[in-house]
C-alpha cells in the first residue's frame, strides 16, 4: 500500500501508535515539525489526513463519519482493532510479562517476551520524518533492548546458553554501551565451559567503554569479572525452574536483604512517602485549569491499568507554575494514596541536574539502598518504572529544562506525572499525549485579590485604587505580587500609594522586587536564568531590540530595522517566547513587558561597559565562552 509523502507516513504513525485516543491538530503539529512548524502547517495536516483515508479507506464515500480514520470531537482517530498495530501489541505484551515474572510465573512472562520480540522487523519507524518519531523510536528500542535482556537471562537461566550467546552477541553489535548484555555474554560463555572466552569478553568490554566513553565498566560486571576468576559464578544468575529468570527488581530476598546473587535488593515502596513541600497559603486565580486537570485525570487516568495521565506546566518567570503544580498535586491526593515523590530538577540553574543523578535520589526514596543502585541510566530507570507499576503514586518535577531530562524520570502504569518549567514541553504532548497547561499573568481582579489576602482586609480598605495599579506594575505575576506584599508588610509606615509612585520607574521597580537574601525571590534574578539560556545570538537580539524602545515587535518591520531576515529573525523571537522573555500576540507579533523590556535594556548597557572594557576581539570570544557553556 502506498502510503504517501514521508510527512503523511509521520501522521498515521503519531495515529497508529495513540490507537484509542484521539489527537488533535495541535498535537499533529508539534509531532510533525516541532517548534520549526509553518504557518501552512494546519492545511497541511488536512491534506495528510485526506490522503490516509484514500490509501487506508478507498471504498470510503465523501463525509462518511465511519471508516479507518475517523474524525473526532477535537481530532483524529485511527479505528482499528485490538493488535492491529504490532508497536502498541510490542509494548503491551512486554508490559504483561513484567506483571507475570512479578507474581511469579517466570515461564509464562518468558514466552511471553519471545512472542513480542518476534514482532520486530527492522528498525521502529524507519525513515519516519518528524520530533515524535524520533522520540518514539528511541523509546521503542530502549523497551526492545531491556525486553531482549531479560529474555536471554531467561534463556541462560534455563540452560540454553548457547543460544543465549548467539542471541546476545547479535544484540551486543547493535548496543555495545549496555553494560548488561556484556553481562549476560559473560555468564553465558563462563556456563558453557568457555572460561577463558567470558575473560576476553570482559577485556572487549572494557576496551570499547574506555575507548568510546573514557570510563570503566561498572560494578556488576567487575563484580562478574572477579567471580570468574576465583570460580564462584554458580549463583550469579538464579536458575528458575520455570524456565525464565526473574527481572532484577522482583528477585526474591532472603532475610539478609539480598538477593541470591548476593546483590542488594530493592524493596518496595514505603506507607510514609510523603514529599511535597508545603503548598502557597494564599492561592487564587487558577480555578480553571485546576478543573481543566481534574476533568483530564477523570478522562484519561487515575485508575490501575490505565495511562499514565501527565500534566506539563509552562509560563514565564514568576507566573506561579511551581505554586500551581503543587496546588494541583494537593488537590488529587485522593487519587494517588501510596505516596507522592518530589524532585526539583533545577531547569534554571547553572547546572541542570542530570537524569541518572535524579533517579538516584528518587530510587532512594522508593527505599533503595544506596549500594543497590544501577551503574548505568537505563538499569536505573527500567528500575524505577518497574518499582512504580501499578502504583497509585504522585510525582510532580519541578523546573525542568526540557524533554530529554523528563523522558527518563517518566513512570508507567497507575502513577501521574506533574512538570513544570519555563519551555512548553512540546515533545511530552507529541510522545504521550500529555496536558499541557501554558500559564499566563493572572487577570486583574484575581491579581488584586491575591494582594489583598496577602495584605489583610484592613490594609486593602480604601486603598483598592493603590492596589490595583500595584499588580499591574507587577505584571500581574504571582512571583512580583508577593514580593510586592513583603515589602509592605516590612515596615509600619509604608503604603500602597507610596509604593506605587516608587514603582513608576521601571528601573527602581526591579530593584524593589526582591527579597533580601533570598535569590529564588527576586524578578531580576527569575529573568536572568532564562536569559542565560540564550544562545549568543538570540541574547544579541534580545539586547538589540532593548535599543528600539518597541514594546511590540513586529516580525517585517523589526527584521528591515535590525538588519535581519525574516526566518532567522522568527526563529529568536520564537525562542524568547518559549522562554518567558516576549509574549505571543499572534502570527509574527510579540510584546514586551515593562519590566523585561527595562531588563533588557540593562543587559544591553552591561555589554556595552564590558565592550568598552575588553576590546571588540576580547569581547567576541567572552561571548562565545559563555554560548558554549549555555549550551554545554
Amino acid at each position: 500500500m502506498v502510503v504517501g509523502p514521508p510527512k503523511q507516513r509521520a501522521l498515521l504513525a503519531l495515529l497508529a501508535t495513540q490507537q484509542g485516543s484521539v489527537v488533535g491538530p495541535g498535537q499533529i503539529i508539534d509531532a510533525l515539525w516541532g517548534p520549526d512548524a509553518p504557518n501552512t502547517a494546519l492545511n497541511s495536516v488536512h491534506t495528510y489526513v485526506a490522503g490516509l483515508r484514500r490509501a487506508l479507506d478507498p471504498d470510503r464515500r465523501g463525509r462518511e463519519s465511519d471508516g479507518v480514520l475517523c474524525s473526532r470531537a477535537g481530532g483524529y482517530e485511527l479505528c482499528l482493532p485490538l493488535g492491529a498495530v504490532d508497536a502498541v501489541l510490542f509494548v503491551r505484551q512486554c508490559e504483561e510479562a513484567r506483571r507475570l515474572a512479578a507474581q511469579g510465573h517466570c515461564r509464562a512472562a518468558f514466552e511471553r517476551l519471545g512472542k513480542a520480540l518476534g514482532l520486530w522487523r527492522g528498525d521502529a519507524l524507519s525513515g519516519v520524518p518528524g520530533p515524535f518519531a524520533a522520540i518514539e523510536r528511541s523509546r521503542l528500542r530502549e523497551i526492545r533492548f531491556s525486553a531482549a535482556e531479560d529474555w536471554i537471562a531467561g534463556m541462560i537461566s534455563a540452560g540454553r546458553c548457547e543460544e543465549a550467546i548467539v542471541v546476545v552477541g547479535e544484540a551486543i553489535t547493535q548496543e555495545p554501551l549496555r553494560e548488561r548484555l556484556r553481562y549476560l555474554l559473560m555468564l553465558a560463555l563462563y556456563r558453557s565451559g568457555r572460561q577463558a572466552h567470558a575473560l576476553q569478553a570482559y577485556g572487549d568490554a572494557r576496551s570499547h567503554l574506555r575507548e568510546e566513553l573514557g570510563i570503566e565498566p561498572g560494578s556488576e560486571l567487575r563484580g562478574l569479572h572477579a567471580r570468574i576468576l576465583a570460580g564462584t559464578v554458580d549463583d550469579a544468575l538464579p536458575r528458575s525452574p520455570s524456565g525464565a529468570a526473574e527481572p532484577a527488581s522482583t528477585v526474591r530476598p532472603d532475610p539478609t536483604g539480598r538477593a541470591e546473587d548476593g546483590r542488594p535488593v530493592a524493596p518496595g515502596i514505603g506507607p510514609n512517602m510523603r514529599q511535597f513541600p508545603s503548598r502557597a497559603r494564599t492561592f487564587v486565580g487558577r480555578e480553571v485549569e485546576i478543573e481543566r486537570a481534574r476533568t483530564a485525570l477523570r478522562r484519561t487516568g487515575g485508575e490501575r491499568g490505565r495511562a499514565t495521565p501527565i500534566f506539563v506546566i509552562d509560563g514565564p518567570p514568576g507566573v506561579g507554575k511551581s505554586a500551581l503544580a503543587l496546588e494541583l498535586g494537593y488537590e488529587l491526593l485522593a487519587s494517588f494514596p501510596e505516596g507522592q515523590l518530589y524532585a526539583d530538577l533545577a531547569g534554571t540553574g547553572d547546572r541542570p541536574r542530570a537524569p541518572f543523578e535524579i533517579l538516584g535520589s528518587l530510587l532512594e526514596s522508593l527505599g533503595v539502598g544506596r549500594a543497590a543502585l544501577p551503574v548505568d541510566l537505563d538499569g536505573r530507570a527500567t528500575l524505577y518504572r518497574s518499582l512504580l507499576h501499578e502504583k497509585r503514586v504522585l510525582i510532580l518535577l519541578d523546573d525542568a529544562v526540557d524533554t530529554e531530562q523528563i523522558l527518563p524520570l517518566v513512570p508507567q502504569g497507575s502513577a501521574c506525572l506533574i512538570v513544570t518549567g519555563r519551555r512548553p514541553q512540546r515533545g511530552m504532548v507529541a510522545r504521550y499525549g500529555a496536558h499541557r497547561i501554558s500559564l499566563k499573568p493572572l487577570d486583574p481582579g484575581p491579581a488584586a485579590e491575591l494582594l489583598g489576602e496577602l495584605l489583610g482586609r484592613e490594609a486593602v480598605s480604601g486603598n483598592e485604587d493603590a492596589v490595583r495599579r500595584l499588580v499591574e506594575q507587577c505584571g500581574r505575576l504571582p512571583l512580583g505580587i508577593r514580593i510586592t506584599a513583603a515589602a509592605l508588610q516590612e515596615t509600619a509606615d509604608a503604603s500602597p500609594q507610596r509604593l506605587a509612585v516608587l514603582y513608576e520607574d521601571p528601573v527602581t521597580r526591579l530593584d524593589l522586587l526582591a527579597v533580601a537574601g533570598e535569590d529564588g525571590m527576586s524578578v531580576r534574578s527569575s529573568l536572568t536564568a532564562s536569559y542565560r539560556a540564550l544562545p549568543a545570538m538570540t541574547a544579541h537580539l534580545f539586547r538589540l531590540l532593548s535599543r528600539t524602545g518597541l514594546a511590540v515587535v513586529e516580525v517585517p518591520e523589526s527584521g528591515q530595522l535590525l538588519g535581519v531576515n525574516r526566518s532567522e529573525l522568527l526563529r529568536h523571537l520564537e525562542l524568547l517566547a518559549d522562554l518567558g522573555l516576549l509574549t505571543r500576540l499572534g502570527a509574527g507579533s510579540y510584546r514586551f513587558d515593562d519590566l523585561t523590556l527595562t531588563y533588557a535594556g540593562e543587559c544591553a548597557e552591561a555589554e556595552w561597559v564590558l565592550s568598552r572594557s575588553l576590546g571588540p576581539a576580547r569581547l567576541k570570544q567572552v561571548v562565545a565562552d559563555q554560548d558554549e557553556l549555555r549550551t554545554g
